[in-house]
């Protein structure tokens, strides 16, 4: 996906990501910022912030003093972000629309820097890991999470076998966020000692138009759009077919200190 491509596609989600159906995003952004093992005081960058999910705990998490900058690309998320942040009464966090790769902040600027699935969308990904370290303080703690295999499963296949049946040339030969679902491809992005780790969770699915809504609500929407009234209904159909039950929600997470 192009940087338009994915502003595009993350502003439109931006009606269903914040569903209930969709709170994996909350659960997992908040067990990035419990191993980032922030604390008070601290200086905190979160790149691909999207709604807040790690950016809104993590600006809790430094309190009092510390202040928290969240980068997206899609203002319609980040619209969200300043809507909860003052639902919730935050207000040392900022949300800046902003693409990361353009972005400039002095070297050790940050004490933590943060990405929750946003990393395996970069064109050069070493390149803007390579940023993101250049941005913590030595001492600081970078924290990186990506999906792991078979996440968002029995919809993922569900859905892209429904597309390739009615609009096959949207059929994506490659998904971005497969580059980084086994732990050694994301080990070999670090040039430094890293941990890793792995977490098997799922999403639960109370009625199958949940997967319509976590659907709409995340990068499919970008092919979602593509469609004609009609292809769109039919995977719909397919999609709200699948029984209720649990969604995938595999996780892998880096965490590297810097020297």
């Amino acid at each position: 996906m192009t940087r338009e491509e994915i502003s595009s596609t993350y502003g439109a989600a931006a009606d269903s990501f914040d569903l209930p159906a969709l709170s994996f995003w909350t659960r997992l952004g908040q067990r990035t910022v419990e191993r980032a093992a922030l604390a008070p005081g601290q200086m905190v960058l979160d790149v691909c912030c999207g709604t807040g999910s790690s950016a809104l705990p993590a600006a809790r998490a430094v309190a009092p003093g510390g202040r928290v900058i969240g980068v997206d690309l899609a203002a319609p998320l980040l619209a969200l972000a300043r809507g909860k942040a003052s639902a919730q009464g935050i207000r040392n966090v900022e949300f800046r629309q902003a693409d990361f790769d353009q972005v400039y902040f002095r070297p050790d600027s940050f004490q933590a820097v943060l990405c929750v699935f946003g990393l395996f969308f970069f064109p050069d990904m070493q390149a803007s890991l390579r940023k993101m370290q250049r941005f913590v303080r030595p001492g600081g703690t970078l924290a990186i999470t990506v999906w792991g295999k078979g996440a968002i499963e029995p919809l993922h296949t569900t859905f892209w076998d429904a597309i390739r049946r009615v609009r096959p040339d949207l059929d994506k030969k490659e998904h971005k966020r497969d580059k980084l679902s086994d732990p050694a491809a994301l080990r070999d992005l670090f040039d430094s000692p890293v941990e890793i780790e792995q977490e098997d969770t799922e999403q639960p699915i109370a009625s199958p138009e949940d997967y319509w809504t976590i659907a709409c609500g995340s990068s499919y929407r970008g092919t979602i759009d593509l469609l004609t009234p009609e292809e769109r209904d039919q995977v719909r159909a397919a999609c709200v077919a699948l029984p209720a039950g649990a969604l995938a929600t595999p996780v892998i997470y880096a965490r590297q200190t810097k020297a």
